[in-house]
């Protein structure tokens, strides 16, 4: 099982209404993160920097059915106005860190 993160910002004064949104997230967006292959996923905040990190067996295939997924588009669009995402115009996909240390 590989890792992986990304970092994100949300908007100056929407800190409180991101928070809000995951804590009432979509139970079809969880079994759309289920379904794509994503464990583990975690999203923390510092001022504005969020930083998210997930597992997956194959990214690949966890892109390729977030892409083309409508829960996840609309989540996608429901969150827009309160965040800033960089994409990958490659994968579709928030860019994601090179891993710098793992410690087993």
């Amino acid at each position: 099982m590989a890792n992986y993160a990304w970092v994100l910002e949300v908007r100056p004064g929407y800190e409180e209404e991101y928070l809000k949104r995951h804590d009432e997230i979509w139970p079809d967006m969880l079994e759309t993160l289920q379904v794509a292959g994503i464990r583990n996923y975690n999203i923390f905040r510092h001022g504005l920097t969020l930083f998210g990190y997930f597992e997956t067996d194959d990214l690949d295939k966890a892109r390729a059915h977030l892409k083309d997924c409508p829960v996840n588009a609309r989540w996608g669009q429901w969150m827009a106005p309160i965040m800033k995402v960089e994409v990958d115009p490659t994968t579709s996909f928030p860019y994601l860190l090179p891993l710098q240390f793992h410690m087993d």
